[in-house]
């Protein structure tokens, strides 16, 4: 290791020592100071709009250079709307129960012990993340609401705003009276710094997190000394059942694709029951190519649709991110889970149907994190789902699953009381 490879390591291990005292001065808080902190990382994000929104059309400017394509770049783009937004999440989060020492289940025993199941933070938690500056405060916000120190990888395209968030961050913590090691963020955009991380920085981290592409999450599955909760991307799917309202589907379905199409949550194909596809598809296909998005279809949405264009085996396991919708014909329930097991990241599926059996049929069908009935799949969002915020919707079945909230970010210890027992 040369003299600049050293010295990175000296850094990424120092901050995992100091995330360690992080962390234990985040447990033994009270939930009155963690929620001062994270008011004060809000108003600190407001106080601080124009540095933040300065550093942010930094990064816009060296990702145009870049070529990075138009959805990166709208997901890494703030305006004061944006922010303002990203500071009343990190409000709501300063306004959900604190999780840290709740009882989750207690019960006495015929010997006398007492024995309770406490929730307690997870420690040490490490968050790899690309183009969202906004996940800097969501992150920061749900570690320090569930009692976790949090050290922050972001993407190289979005330093200087996560920077800058930072900041903010940090004045918030030592304002309430916590320490700013609570949240650390890595500061050079230098890949060996990601490898360091899950290597597990001398054993400091307890759980890593990454939140980005196929190629990110999969290097660090592969590559990790320590657990990690997979973020893998949304290859959802909305399925139009024979029995849908056909206005109720055209507005679901053109929501959950075209009302924000860079997000984890947008539909990305479009799965329609062949009992009802000549009825059905034509309102909803109209919806869409008015909306401007390009639909790829398979050989029987063509033929009720033949100005699609022709979809290849790529387009069913394709995360666009991009106006553009996969369409395929599919018998009932039953053909749309088997598309969906074959071809989805077990993210989020939604059915459309008046059939309240078939509705359940599908949800009992498709195993994914969140599967939706009647509603958009836009609605896969921690916030939408009263978390505050969310660190990303999580696909793996183990430690959590779906929106991770503060909630998810906690483990538990069992607590046994006793008045002298011992054990014959």
């Amino acid at each position: 290791m040369d003299d600049a490879g050293a010295s990175l390591q000296a850094t990424m291990t120092g901050m995992g020592r100091t995330a360690r005292e992080g962390a234990r001065a985040l447990r033994l808080a009270t939930p009155e100071q963690r929620t001062a902190a994270i008011q004060a990382m809000a108003a600190a994000i407001r106080e601080d709009a124009a540095a933040i929104l300065a550093a942010n059309a930094q990064d816009l400017a060296r990702a145009g250079a870049n070529g990075l394509t138009a959805p990166m770049r709208e997901r890494l783009l703030l305006d004061a709307a944006r922010l303002e937004g990203v500071a009343a999440g990190v409000e709501a989060v300063a306004a959900i129960p604190d999780p840290i020492g709740v009882s989750t289940a207690r019960w006495t025993r015929p010997n006398g012990l007492d024995i309770s199941r406490v929730r307690t933070p997870i420690g040490v938690i490490a968050m790899i993340y690309e183009s969202r500056p906004n996940v800097t405060a969501d992150a920061a916000a749900l570690c320090v609401r569930s009692g976790n120190a949090v050290i922050l990888r972001g993407g190289s395209e979005c330093l200087h705003s996560n920077l800058a968030i930072h900041a903010a961050i940090a004045r918030g913590l030592e304002a309430a009276g916590l320490p700013a090691a609570a949240v650390q963020i890595v500061r050079t955009p230098d890949r060996a710094a990601v490898g360091m991380i899950l290597a597990g920085l001398d054993k400091a981290i307890d759980l890593i997190i990454p939140r980005g592409g196929k190629s990110l999450v999969a290097r660090v599955q592969a590559e990790a000394r320590a657990p990690v909760l997979g973020h893998l991307e949304g290859l959802n799917h909305v399925f139009v059942h024979a029995g849908a309202d056909v206005k109720k589907a055209v507005d679901i379905v053109l929501n959950a694709k075209m009302r924000r199409v860079s997000v984890c949550g947008a539909a990305e194909t479009l799965l329609i029951d062949k009992a009802a596809a000549e009825r059905l598809l034509p309102p909803i296909a109209d919806a869409l190519i008015q909306a401007g998005c390009e639909l790829r279809g398979d050989a029987a949405a063509r033929a009720i649709e033949p100005d699609m264009k022709k979809a290849s085996p790529e387009d069913w396991v394709t995360e666009y991110l991009a106006p553009i919708l996969a369409v395929a014909v599919v018998d009932g329930v039953e053909g749309a889970a088997r598309h969906i097991a074959a071809h989805g990241s077990g993210h989020t599926d939604a059915i459309v149907t008046e059939d309240a059996s078939a509705a359940d049929a599908f949800v009992a069908a498709v195993d994914s994190a969140i599967v939706l009935v009647n509603a958009s799949t836009q609605f896969a969002d921690g916030g939408e789902f009263g978390f505050g915020a969310e660190i990303g919707i999580a696909t793996d079945k183990l430690h959590a699953r779906g929106p991770v909230g503060a909630e998810q970010l906690t483990t538990f210890k069992y607590v046994v009381r006793g008045t002298g027992q011992t054990r014959p």
